[in-house]
C-alpha cells in the first residue's frame, strides 16, 4: 500500500496546522485549501479526533418532526391525523411512535363505519361528476356522422357482435344480439342505410324464465318501435345455484335481430370487413413511414 505521508514528510507539522485551523472554525474544504492537502485519507488523519464546527453540521429536520409526532401521539391522535398535520409518511410515524401506547378508540365501530361510508359516498359523487363531464366532452368531439362513417361503423359493429359463419357450420345469415339498446338502435340505423326492408327483420327476446318476461318484451318493443315483427320469446332456464347479478327492474336481457333471406348481405359484410382490415393495415404502414 502506498504511504500517503510520503509526499508530506512533515506530518506532525501539517497536523498542527490542520488542528489549529479546525479549532478556528474552518471546514474541511477550507483547511484543505489552506495547507494544500489534496488527499482525503491524509486529511482524515490530520483531523482525527477534532470535531467539526457546529456551523458545518446539517440541521436534522426529522428530529423536530419526530418529537412533534410523539407529542401528537401522546395527545391521542391517529396515524392519519398525525400525517395530515406533519405531512410525513405513515411508515416514518410508525417508527417514531411505536413504543408509545395506542390511543383509546373514541368512536364506536358503527360511528367509524358511518364516517367512512360518508367519505366514500362523497368520493363516488365526485367520480360520477368527473365521468359525466368526460362523457359530455367526448360526445361533442364526435359531432355529426355522414353515411360513409355510419356504413363503416355498422360493418365493424356487426363483425364484433353479430353471428358469423363457422368452418364446421357455414350458416350465412345476418343475426345480431345485444343487451344494449343503443347498440340495437345503431344496428337498425345501419340496416336502414343498406335499404334492408322492415318486412325482412324479425326480433326475438332472450331472457331468463325467472325474470319479468312481459316487461322485457314491452321494453324491447318500445326500443325498436315495431310491435308487429316480434317472434316468440326464448326463455333461458334458471339455475338456482348461480348468483346472477343482472336482476331487478332494469334487467331486460337481450334482443335478437334477424334479417331473413340475408345470405347475400352476409357475404357482402364479410367482404366489407376484409376491405376494412386491408385498408387499416395500409394506413398503418403509411403512418409508420
Amino acid at each position: 500500500m502506498t504511504d500517503i505521508t510520503g509526499k508530506y514528510a512533515d506530518f506532525e507539522g501539517l497536523r498542527a496546522q490542520a488542528v489549529a485551523l479546525r479549532r478556528e472554525g474552518l471546514s474541511r474544504r477550507q483547511i484543505r485549501d489552506r495547507i494544500h492537502v489534496d488527499n482525503n485519507d491524509l486529511l482524515n488523519r490530520l483531523l482525527e479526533g477534532e470535531p467539526a464546527p457546529e456551523w458545518t453540521k446539517r440541521p436534522r429536520a426529522k428530529d423536530d418532526l419526530r418529537a412533534r409526532a410523539r407529542e401528537l401521539r401522546l395527545e391521542g391522535k391517529t396515524y392519519d391525523q398525525i400525517q395530515m398535520e406533519l405531512g410525513c409518511s405513515k411508515s416514518s410515524i410508525s417508527l417514531w411512535v411505536r413504543d408509545l401506547p395506542k390511543p383509546e378508540r373514541r368512536r364506536t365501530h358503527e360511528e367509524a363505519s358511518a364516517i367512512a361510508r360518508r367519505g366514500w359516498e362523497s368520493t363516488l359523487q365526485r367520480r360520477g361528476a368527473e365521468r359525466q363531464e368526460t362523457q359530455r366532452r367526448a360526445t361533442v368531439e364526435i359531432g355529426a356522422m355522414n353515411q360513409r362513417e355510419l356504413f363503416l361503423l355498422g360493418v365493424g359493429l356487426y363483425w364484433a357482435e353479430g353471428t358469423k359463419a363457422k368452418p364446421h357450420r357455414r350458416q350465412e345469415r345476418v343475426t345480431f344480439i345485444n343487451s344494449d339498446p343503443d347498440m340495437i338502435r345503431t344496428f337498425l340505423a345501419w340496416l336502414r342505410l343498406l335499404n334492408v326492408q322492415p318486412a325482412q327483420i324479425r326480433f326475438h327476446v332472450h331472457i331468463h324464465e325467472s325474470a319479468d318476461v312481459p316487461g322485457a318484451e314491452q321494453y324491447w318493443r318500445e326500443v325498436v318501435g315495431r310491435p308487429g315483427l316480434f317472434g316468440k320469446t326464448t326463455l333461458k332456464k334458471h339455475n338456482p345455484t348461480t348468483n346472477r347479478q343482472n336482476t331487478g327492474d332494469g334487467y331486460h336481457d337481450c334482443l335478437v335481430v334477424r334479417v331473413n333471406k340475408s345470405a347475400e348481405l352476409y357475404r357482402r359484410i364479410e367482404g366489407w370487413w376484409c376491405g376494412i382490415v386491408g385498408a387499416a393495415e395500409q394506413a398503418d404502414q403509411e403512418n409508420r413511414t
